[in-house]
């Protein structure tokens, strides 16, 4: 039991979380990308992407994973995003900050999705079933280089009129 669920409701919990993170986080990212703020979304996103890797923390572990460390530097990521978006309001560099930070930790979230999805859809396991073969391997590359290439587009298209204080 976790939280008071069995490890299936909670493992569910956990996936529904990070799926919403996923599916918000690339509305977030191509709102960037138009240069639009998207406040509900993108709050629904850090969110749910924080609460992703923070019930990770929660699955019963013997040692220190590279679940664990990728875990940990989600959320140091999204604490910084977090910082420049409602503490310093995309002032100056916080503005760079956000964007890198935002695409990085979706890029986190992501990349987990594909490490779970070659470890439990049988198809795709079948492909890949130590995670070492090629069909893993090009599908993390064409993820990193499809998160450069929308990092690098919100990052020079994300100017968003900052609001005026009073």
């Amino acid at each position: 039991m976790i939280l008071g669920m069995s490890l299936e409701a909670f493992t569910t919990l956990h996936v529904v979380l990070s799926l919403i993170g996923i599916a918000s986080g690339f509305v977030v990212v191509l709102g960037m990308m138009g240069g639009k703020r998207l406040p509900a979304v993108t709050m629904l996103f850090l969110v749910t992407t924080a609460l992703t890797s923070l019930t990770g923390f929660l699955f019963p572990l013997k040692s220190v994973t590279p679940a664990v460390i990728l875990g940990i530097l989600s959320i140091l990521v999204l604490l910084l995003a977090t910082i420049a978006l409602y503490g310093r309001h995309l002032a100056g560099a916080w503005r760079g900050t956000y964007v890198i930070s935002a695409v990085v930790a979706l890029y986190f979230n992501f990349f987990v999705l594909i490490v779970q999805s070659f470890l439990k859809v049988p198809a795709l396991n079948a492909l890949a079933p130590t995670q070492s073969e090629g069909p893993f391997k090009i599908a993390q590359l064409l993820a990193l280089v499809v998160f450069i290439s929308l990092g690098t587009l919100a990052f020079r298209r994300f100017r968003p009129l900052l609001p005026q204080m009073v």
